[in-house]
């Protein structure tokens, strides 16, 4: 067994275990900017910010962010399909899903339910993700459809 060198102000870690611990806090602000009575923004934080985060990178469309081209999403493109592609709904979860793992690192797809109304051009969709480092779940609903 080999030895290990450690400053002599750690004492004697060959026989205790280390262990670190950090608690990491989200926050974003609040994209309503509603103010507060103070004149400052609300902010989100943890599970709120992640959610926000969520539907931010979910409802912003491809080439919208300025200098950043691949930020967002397909699924505005996806609604204007004809009505006969709508058959099947995976191409709409896989777009979530690789959107998600890509643009937001605090949240994990658990699951992605689409229900897919092709008459009205519409779909509704049910994402739960985990919050990393967390074992939490939490689902968000989304309602895509074409504004005319």
């Amino acid at each position: 067994m080999a030895n290990r060198a450690y400053a002599t102000e750690d004492g004697n870690l060959n026989t205790k275990s280390v262990s670190v611990a950090v608690n990491k806090t989200y926050t974003d602000i609040d994209l309503s900017f509603a103010r507060r009575p103070s004149g400052d923004v609300f902010k989100k934080t943890d599970v709120a910010s992640v959610k926000q985060g969520v539907k931010n990178v979910l409802l912003t469309r491809v080439f919208e962010k300025p200098f950043n081209p691949d930020f967002g999403t397909r699924l505005n493109n996806i609604l204007f399909n004809l009505d006969t592609e709508f058959d099947d709904d995976d191409e709409i979860k896989s777009e979530i899903s690789k959107a998600i793992a890509t643009h937001e690192p605090r949240a994990r797809v658990v699951s992605t339910k689409v229900a897919i109304n092709g008459e009205r051009h519409e779909a509704r969709a049910t994402i739960t993700f985990q919050i990393v480092n967390t074992a939490q779940t939490f689902a968000i609903e989304l309602n895509l459809a074409r504004l005319r």
